[in-house]
């Protein structure tokens, strides 16, 4: 069972990955788009999921940034 400390670092991620699709007005459909076109093929209700959840792995969040084209991240 993650830990309470887990849990906020999982929301600091998702909050982080989510203002960013926000800040270019990117939805998920359109993310599900713009991941195809770097190959990365994934249905939207499952992309989703993983961004509400919070548990989704690095190369996933930086293949997300890749396909909006975030250059950078605010910590």
């Amino acid at each position: 069972m993650p830990s309470a400390q887990d849990k906020e670092w999982e929301d600091r991620v998702k909050g982080m990955l989510k203002a960013e699709l926000k800040r270019r007005g990117v939805t998920y459909a359109d993310l599900v788009g713009k991941l195809a076109d770097i190959g990365v093929h994934d249905s939207e209700p499952n992309i989703r999921n993983k961004i509400s959840r919070g548990k989704f792995t690095a190369v996933f969040f930086v293949q997300c940034l890749e396909a909006i084209g975030a250059n950078e991240v605010r910590l």
